[in-house]
């Protein structure tokens, strides 16, 4: 009888610690389910305006792919809601059938001591069975025994009623369960059909522009020399930056050691002295930094990779190796040089679907109204800003990193400028196709570009 008292009690509390943590995991899901339609709903806007210009392009394709990867997560989203709902309205109806059978024999057991109890009521019998004991300790036990008694119908009837309660509570949530289940799977059924009309939008685009790969290559082309023109572009300013750095390290060096001499100079000129400093060797000194190209520190605090790490001629000052390891130690965690918009071309070389034409990417174009505030993504210095080849471009400088913005309709910046992450550079303009974008780039302190989106963080 206890243990079934012990097995139902148990039950009872494992149901009330369960709820908190279901409800957090379907909460969960359905916040990511909210934050994928907002995507979805801000996709279709792009796609309805790149359409108006009645001008095929590969940002109606790009548009489109992100579409249905972004419609496949929503459908996965709501294929995860639809099992844990199936499991809830299982475990609900195994607990109902369980709590049933408990409450049956609950009921069956207090009836029979009920019926004991009316049977034995008489304050005849209770003396008898006291004084019946054989001494004094046998009578308390007795005493005790039966104060237990009634104490153990109590309990059968306090559990009786809350079993009946979370019995109702479970019948309850398993028609809620069950009303919800038949509306996701709705949803999970409008989703399929939409992910099949995107996936035949896409197949037309493609073919589109298979019947238009003249057009499209020429873009390819004026893309591929505007990309020739910016890493120019590139490598010139890491040039005049590192020229300029080490002439500045070269100045500091040969300062310190005019100090030096002077301060050896100024020392009293007794003749041991003297003899010293004639036959003293030359000294560098003690702040004064040779060379910085090959130069190796270990234990540097902030670096990445636990170790050492090689300091270049960018980074002779203080600040600038500062701003390095900063640029370092945030990435992957980089705020996006804009607040809306999605990317259209992505960092390498990629095969334009349903041709054979190849277009290669020094960063990611991203696809956003013309008009919109480009940012900083991180603290820097602005090594230029403006025309390169005809379009509008900053570059700055974090350490040994650069960072570029181009298609820029406007320029709020200058050379030399200090600016930190978040600060306003411009306004977005038009890429080659005409349509709003900006293409974003990093670059190394060789000039070798590096994949912004693993710089960048993600966007949800």
């Amino acid at each position: 009888m206890f243990k079934r008292l012990f097995g139902l009690l148990i039950l009872i509390l494992v149901f009330f610690e369960q709820m908190p943590a279901q409800q957090s995991s379907r909460e969960d899901l359905q916040k990511k389910e909210q934050d994928i339609r907002k995507e979805l709903a801000e996709l279709n806007n792009m796609l309805i305006q790149t359409q108006k210009t009645k001008k095929l392009s590969l940002n109606q394709l790009a548009i489109i792919k992100k579409k249905i990867n972004q419609r496949e997560d929503l459908v996965n989203t709501i294929n995860k809601q639809v099992r844990q709902l199936d499991e809830t309205i299982f475990n609900n109806e195994r607990d109902i059938y369980r709590l049933g059978k408990e409450l049956d024999t609950l009921r069956i057991k207090y009836a029979k001591s009920i019926v004991f109890a009316y049977k034995n009521r008489s304050s005849y019998e209770y003396l008898n069975f006291l004084f019946s004991a054989g001494d004094f300790n046998d009578a308390i036990k007795r005493i005790t025994y039966l104060k237990s008694y009634r104490q153990n119908r109590e309990t059968q009837a306090n559990t009786i009623v809350k079993s009946e309660e979370l019995l109702k509570e479970k019948i309850g949530s398993l028609s809620v369960n069950k009303k919800e289940m038949s509306k996701t799977l709705v949803k999970q059924s409008e989703q399929l059909k939409d992910l099949q009309e995107d996936k035949k939008e896409q197949d037309q685009v493609v073919a589109q522009l298979k019947s238009k790969e003249r057009e499209i290559g020429n873009q390819i082309k004026e893309k591929e020399r505007q990309r020739q023109k910016m890493q120019s572009a590139m490598l010139a300013i890491i040039r005049r930056e590192t020229e300029e750095a080490n002439r500045k390290a070269k100045a500091a060096r040969e300062k310190a050691l005019a100090d030096e001499k002077k301060r050896l100079a100024q020392q009293p000129k007794t003749d041991a002295v003297a003899g010293s400093v004639e036959n003293k060797p030359k000294e560098t000194a003690p702040n004064s930094r040779p060379s910085l190209k090959n130069e190796t520190v270990t234990g540097v605090a902030g670096t990445q990779g636990g170790g050492e790490r090689s300091y270049t001629p960018l980074e002779s000052t203080p600040e600038g190796r500062e701003t390095s390891i900063k640029f370092e130690n945030n990435r992957g965690r980089l705020p996006w040089p804009a607040d809306a918009g999605i990317i259209t071309i992505h960092f390498g070389t990629e095969t334009i679907p349903g041709t054979k034409l190849v277009r290669k990417s020094d960063g990611i174009e991203i696809a956003l109204p013309q008009g919109s505030s480009i940012k900083s993504v991180a603290d820097g210095t602005i090594s230029y800003a403006g025309d390169i080849g005809g379009e509008q471009v900053v570059f700055i400088k974090h350490g040994k990193y650069f960072t570029s913005y181009s298609h820029l309709s406007s320029i709020n910046v200058s050379v030399g400028q200090e600016v930190k992450a978040g600060s306003l550079l411009g306004k977005s303009g038009n890429g080659v196709d005409g349509e709003g974008a900006v293409l974003f780039m990093v670059n190394n302190e060789k000039g070798t570009p590096l994949n912004p989106e693993s710089w960048l963080k993600s966007r949800r």
